[in-house]
């Protein structure tokens, strides 16, 4: 028996343009601007204007990834399946322009921090299962967490278990690393700023016309200049973020956190793990989760996928998968938590984000996922899951 659910294609909510918007409709969008107004004052009022900075980018960020449905996970999958090159040149495109800002920006401003990870066994181990879990579940970090915002029912459901598991693997990352780690390779100390940009900008156009040569030629998945703009826009807030910040756009540091305050909630003692036991952790877990950089972030762009998909009068259509599908995709939350705490980030915090700060697991964070996300789309046609 077939299973579908939506994949996030812009195609598969075509906007009723010919029908006006309810009062109603008008109501609740007037409502959801009014909550992203107040987010930044509450967030300003409570912990100072940085995080209220920060509130806002946020909510950008889910704008322009519902808005135009821009999926790092679709993107490599249409890849894999179709030869549809655009997705991913979408994607170099945002990373090559909070590149040309960030990197500058680094060589120049040591108070700010790039996103360095060591070279390690859990990033090669994380990366690939990480890639393989995205597909089963339809989404990556930024993925989960607009699709969420939207209302998809199967993100909805992948998301409290992307949370957990990203607690479990943050727990368990010091041994992870004892297995063999290397130090993390910043190449904008290692080369400089622009020497840095030249090489990886000039990867990224060799990679983008090596997609152009093997395309199938068929039509996009992406019709349209949405993705092109959603993906400036992504590359232009990044770099906002580290400025505001003073450290790249992240999504799943504050994920685990937030499992770690509800774990903390129910009574477990994490001041004798080696990872929430640590000093800088058990403060943050004591704070406030607007004061935490990446969760206010996480919050805003929750909402801004909300305002973005009520303002298209974007709905899901009710999932139609097996139970099997349903605990595959549960599971697969899971192990996207807990692999991208291995790994240092997801498509955001490791590919993006390091790629676009000059950190080379960046790079090896890309060739392990992509490789994951060839064995998951084979594990999503075995459970039928369609799209």
């Amino acid at each position: 028996m077939n299973t579908a659910f939506e994949t996030g294609s812009p195609a598969d909510f075509p906007r009723r343009a010919h029908e006006a918007p309810s009062a109603s409709a008008w109501g609740r969008r007037v409502l959801l601007l009014g909550a992203a107004f107040a987010g930044f004052g509450i967030t300003t009022w409570l912990v100072g204007w940085r995080q209220g900075l920060l509130w806002c980018i946020g909510v950008g960020y889910g704008l322009a990834l519902s808005a135009a449905a821009f999926g790092f996970t679709t993107g490599w999958r249409v890849w894999i399946t179709d030869r549809d090159p655009k997705g991913l040149w979408a994607q170099f495109v945002g990373i090559a322009v909070a590149m040309v800002f960030s990197v500058p920006l680094l060589g120049t401003h040591p108070e700010l921090q790039g996103a360095d990870g060591p070279l390690s066994i859990s990033l090669l181990v994380g990366a690939f299962v990480f890639g393989a879990a995205m597909q089963v579940a339809d989404g990556c970090g930024s993925g989960t967490l607009y699709k969420a915002g939207a209302g998809h029912p199967v993100s909805l459901a992948v998301f409290p278990a992307f949370v957990f598991g990203s607690f479990f693997g943050a727990a368990q990352l010091p041994a992870w690393l004892a297995l063999g780690a290397l130090p993390p390779v910043d190449l904008v100390k290692v080369m400089g700023v622009w020497q840095t940009l030249t090489v990886q900008l000039s990867a990224l156009a060799a990679l983008a016309a090596l997609l152009w040569r093997l395309r199938s030629g068929q039509p996009s998945r992406w019709q349209g200049g949405a993705v092109w703009v959603a993906a400036v826009a992504l590359g232009l807030l990044g770099a906002a973020n580290l400025v505001v910040a003073g450290q790249p756009w992240g999504i799943v540091y504050g994920l685990g956190l937030w499992g770690g305050k509800i774990v903390q909630a129910l009574g477990v003692d994490l001041r004798h793990n080696a990872f929430w036991g640590l000093p800088a952790q058990q403060a943050q877990l004591h704070a406030s989760v607007l004061a935490d950089n990446t969760s206010i972030t996480d919050l805003g762009l929750l909402l801004g996928a909300l305002i973005a998909a009520r303002w298209r009068s974007k709905a899901y259509a009710r999932a139609r998968l097996t139970a099997r599908a349903w605990a595959a995709s549960v599971l697969a939350g899971l192990a996207l938590g807990y692999s991208s705490r291995l790994a240092f980030g997801c498509n955001v915090g490791a590919y993006f984000s390091g790629i676009a700060t000059g950190s080379l697991h960046g790079w090896v964070w890309f060739g392990c996922a992509f490789l994951g996300s060839v064995l998951g789309v084979r594990l999503r046609r075995r459970l039928s899951i369609q799209g």
